[in-house]
């Protein structure tokens, strides 16, 4: 059973799409945990939350009493089994390589709660593929758009054979952070990086 509530969020994988998932879960209210198999990458990471919120705070785009609380709420993990071990959702964040993924989500179901949504942030690889080395009934993807704290669209990938609770877990974590859900299928691209390769040969045959 997937958890009726979303509390604690962990992130693996502390690159430029991580610290900006784990930015803006830390800030919405979310206890975060950021890992890295590079743990000074994890606190690098962490050091950069923490001047985009307080920069965001000086030009008036984040609430200044919101950056303390959020910085409290945000914690970089040595490791990724202590880091996922009591969290409500994982989100897999490392590079676009399919066996490092399914290996970090056999990992990830390993250590993690039975009850915890499992998702990947990868733009364009299929997520059952992903969801083969996890549970695929509460694996999905939530594809975040850089930079995470300024764009608004979060892609939620569905694939068949996904737990209807999962995906309204996702939708009401989504909203929670303050963006803007589409639901799409587990086809190659998804529905953005597919629409900017069809974007894209378009311009080069208008130079052409």
């Amino acid at each position: 059973m997937i958890a009726s509530r979303i509390q604690r969020v962990a992130v693996i994988g502390a690159g430029t799409m991580g610290g900006g998932i784990a930015q803006v879960a830390a800030l919405s209210g979310f206890h975060t945990r950021l890992v890295d198999a590079d743990l000074a990458a994890g606190l690098r990471a962490a050091q950069g939350i923490e001047a985009r919120l307080r920069r965001g705070a000086e030009l008036g785009k984040v609430r200044p009493e919101a950056v303390e609380p959020a910085l409290t709420r945000l914690q970089v993990a040595s490791g990724l089994e202590g880091a996922v071990e009591d969290s409500d959702l994982v989100i897999e964040a490392v590079p676009e390589d399919l066996e490092l993924k399914r290996e970090t989500f056999r990992r990830i179901v390993a250590a993690a709660p039975r009850s915890a949504l499992l998702a990947s942030n990868t733009s364009s690889i299929p997520i059952t593929g992903i969801a083969a080395a996890a549970d695929p009934a509460r694996t999905l993807g939530l594809h975040f758009f850089n930079p995470v704290h300024v764009m608004s669209l979060v892609e939620i990938v569905a694939p068949d054979e996904l737990d209807p609770a999962a995906l309204e877990a996702a939708r009401t974590f989504v909203a929670a952070l303050g963006k803007e859900a589409i639901v799409v299928r587990d086809a190659p691209g998804f529905a953005t990086s597919r629409l900017g390769v069809a974007l894209g040969m378009e311009a080069i045959r208008m130079l052409e």
